[in-house]
């Protein structure tokens, strides 16, 4: 037997298996083992192939709502651009949500606005849509309804990423960029070198470390976007993978569109040639090992909104390519 600590979008999972959505197998774990939450407070144990709660639970189940009534199911990242039929039963995905998501309470009061009876489900929006059949059909027997929606368009807030080899220029644009706009806007500074002095302080330079050194950099972006601030990052980043972890958490808080990413693509030879930092050198020697460009890899971005070599744009030419697209 084993405590099982559970994320938000894992507590989504568990709070579907209490009330029937989904079986036991859903979630991580065998006979006997106990659920935490995230502060490590005890919220369920598995009994073979049920899940009994230690907590109230807060959600209704599919039997207790019965109902024959046509059903519309919100959709993550839309609007309703029409009122829902009148007579029909709304179900609104609730779960995942931290009590500071501007985003999701907008939208839930956009569609709760729409009309209609409404029952939250333990479902996160953005799993709403592609099991809107399933869960119409747990809540009634009536007919899935499809009503005409909008984007849910990006708030005030961004993220501009610029990623590029050591010695790119990323972090001389982005001073730059922050010196020009701190007047207009509140704007946050999350640069590589900075960041691993302070935030990622302790971490080391393996392929893990950099990854979890650039999510956590992705997180704190996240924060600034959702709150209606501009952070500006310029780490390498050298792995796609995990850009795009950082542009759908980015987007998550922020909504499509919030992440900018700019691909500062001076080529390694010019970068080894300026050797700012004469970290080029140390790794030719033999010095530093796992360097981006020489004995690991940077993987070029193909979803950059805006590519820049500096090795022909100078840096107030670069600010205002990426105002540009700031203001686009």
């Amino acid at each position: 037997m084993s405590d099982i600590t559970l994320d938000v979008a894992a507590r989504a999972v568990l709070d579907q298996v209490l009330i029937g959505l989904l079986p036991a197998s859903a979630l991580p774990g065998a006979d006997g083992d106990g659920y935490l939450d995230e502060e490590g407070t005890p919220i369920a144990v598995r009994e073979g192939d049920a899940v009994s709660s230690r907590q109230p639970v807060k959600w209704r189940t599919p039997e207790s709502v019965a109902s024959s009534q046509p059903v519309v199911v919100a959709i993550g990242g839309q609007l309703p651009a029409e009122p829902v039929p009148a007579g029909s039963l709304l179900l609104l995905a609730a779960a995942g949500v931290r009590a500071d998501d501007t985003r999701h309470a907008e939208w839930a009061s956009a569609w709760s606005a729409a009309g209609a009876d409404i029952v939250k489900i333990p479902v996160t929006a953005a799993e709403a849509g592609p099991r809107a059949a399933e869960l119409a059909a747990a809540y009634s027997s009536g007919s899935l309804l499809e009503i005409a929606t909008i984007p849910h368009g990006a708030g005030n807030g961004r993220t501009l990423f610029l990623t590029g080899f050591s010695g790119s220029g990323k972090s001389t644009i982005a001073r730059a960029l922050v010196e020009r706009l701190n007047a207009e806007r509140s704007v946050t500074l999350l640069d590589g070198d900075v960041v691993r002095t302070h935030l990622s302080r302790g971490l080391g330079f393996s392929r893990e470390d950099r990854d979890l050194n650039i999510r956590r950099i992705g997180w704190v972006a996240g924060e600034v976007t959702k709150h209606g601030g501009l952070a500006v990052c310029a780490p390498i980043a050298p792995y796609d993978e995990t850009r795009k972890w950082v542009r759908a958490t980015v987007e998550a808080a922020g909504g499509p569109g919030s992440f900018l990413l700019v691909w500062i693509s001076t080529p390694i030879e010019e970068c080894e040639r300026r050797d700012v930092k004469g970290l080029y050198a140390k790794a030719r020697a033999g010095e530093i090992t796992g360097f981006t460009g020489i004995d690991d890899p940077y993987e070029e971005p193909a979803d950059a909104e805006l590519v820049i070599d500096t090795t022909h744009v100078d840096v107030p030419d670069a600010v205002e390519q990426i105002i540009s697209l700031l203001r686009g």
